[in-house]
């Protein structure tokens, strides 16, 4: 019988995705023979997670807590004419390590897929949309990915996009 707080540990570790039972107990047993400041260092980490980070009302793109939009939004420097959309915050951090994007983004927050019960709308597609018209947006990529969800999801967007707005390009990554 191990110990209840490494159990707990493991315990919790067992609920991070791809983390199974086996990788739960190995993370736990190297935590515990660990320096105790890099565990200390962790649990101070994960205190700060929920205040320290929230959602851009404007792109939905990870911010921290006291900034009042994305710095990919409010940049001068950025095009707000181009949107890049993507499903899920991370995404962004990808297509910036390329360098080669300089416009804006929109996170959807998923894709689309029945399966799951995640619904168009239950995604920031509406937020898109109006955001396409304040900003005089020319062009929205869509970057969904290329599973049966993300497919589907851009099929929408393209059919929404392209009835609601007549001279914007719509590109598909």
């Amino acid at each position: 019988m191990l110990p209840e707080a490494l159990t707990r540990v493991i315990e919790a570790l067992g609920h991070l995705p791809g983390v199974g039972p086996r990788t739960a107990e190995r993370y736990a047993y190297f935590l515990f023979r660990a320096n105790p400041s890099i565990t200390d260092n962790i649990s101070e980490s994960l205190q700060y997670l929920h205040s320290g980070v929230k959602s851009c009302p404007k792109t939905f793109a990870l911010i921290d807590s006291d900034e009042a939009v994305s710095p990919l939004y409010s940049d001068p420097s950025r095009d707000k004419t181009s949107v890049l959309v993507v499903e899920e915050p991370l995404d962004i951090y990808s297509i910036e390590a390329t360098k080669s994007y300089k416009g804006t983004y929109q996170v959807l927050g998923g894709a689309i897929s029945p399966i799951d019960g995640v619904t168009p709308d239950q995604l920031h597609i509406k937020e898109l949309l109006t955001r396409v018209a304040d900003d005089a947006v020319t062009e929205v990529i869509i970057a969904t990915n290329p599973s049966v969800e993300g497919e589907s999801t851009a099929l929408l967007l393209q059919k929404l996009l392209s009835e609601k707005f007549d001279n914007l390009k719509i590109t598909r990554l």
